[in-house]
């Protein structure tokens, strides 16, 4: 046997552990099912650099693990979306079309390149009903799993998801998803992270055209602290932050998040 000689097997052995050893370094990323949508929260005390994003209309993306390749990702997912929309039409661009894109791009680097992405991902896209909703978790290898009420991934994911399991229920108002999403990240008898070291949006089904809504500054104390806003309405400003509830020209993303 030439000296040196790694096997194909342990090779991919060697490239999964060295993936989920960069994942695991970062802080965990809640995605869950509430009454009107979904919820994604994320412990981020940056303010540049997000791991909650618009891709399109009704589709949000999250993730974690090395900033620069999840980002690459996302910008690839976003061209794909403007270019499908604009060419074919806005309702042809899903959540299912932008998982397979991913997973071809991912299982690519994994199998071809010397180093993995050190990346996990969630695109998620909200339908008409709770029904209709869609969750895809992709991997660093470009696995796909359809998932069903929430996910919890990077850093200790599997002790994150043993805690959101025991306080989870399906139709949650948005107040009590935030409220599991947050104490299932918080180790007991720790500290919650304040509102400026947390990334909070939803997906709400009930907005017009674009679903995508970050949550922020006041309005999110309200939320946690289990007081809202009079039924449909926004908190003020919340045009500035995250721009017209109309859908963007023929041929635009935004991002919603000024990035």
């Amino acid at each position: 046997m030439p000296f040196g000689y790694v096997s194909p097997e342990q090779e991919m052995r060697d490239k999964a552990d060295f993936a989920r050893k960069g994942i695991a370094r970062g802080r965990s990323v809640v995605v869950l099912q509430y009454e009107n949508g979904i919820l994604f929260v994320a412990p981020n005390a940056s303010r540049a650099l997000h791991k909650i994003s618009e891709i399109y209309d009704r589709i949000g993306f999250a993730a974690v693990g090395k900033y620069n390749e999840f980002e690459a990702l996302r910008l690839g997912g976003i061209r794909y979306a403007d270019i499908n929309g604009y060419t074919y039409d806005r309702g042809d661009v899903t959540a299912r079309g932008l998982a397979n894109l991913y997973a071809q791009s991912l299982g690519m680097v994994f199998t071809e390149s010397r180093k993995p992405y050190e990346v996990e991902l969630v695109v998620a896209e909200v339908g008409d009903s709770s029904a209709d909703d869609q969750i895809y978790r992709l991997t660093f290898d470009g696995s796909v799993t359809d998932e069903h009420g929430f996910v919890v991934m990077g850093g200790v994911a599997d002790t994150v998801a043993g805690r959101l399991k025991d306080r989870y229920q399906s139709e949650m108002s948005l107040e009590d998803a935030l409220d599991a999403a947050l104490a299932a990240l918080t180790e007991p008898g720790g500290e919650r992270p304040p509102v400026s070291q947390l990334e909070v949006a939803v997906l709400d089904r009930n907005r017009e055209h674009r679903k995508f809504l970050r949550l922020a500054g006041p309005r999110l104390e309200r939320l946690i602290g289990g007081a809202t806003s009079p039924a449909g309405e926004e908190e003020p400003g919340a045009q500035a932050e995250n721009g017209p509830a109309t859908a963007p020209p023929e041929g635009e993303i935004d991002t919603g998040s000024g990035e």
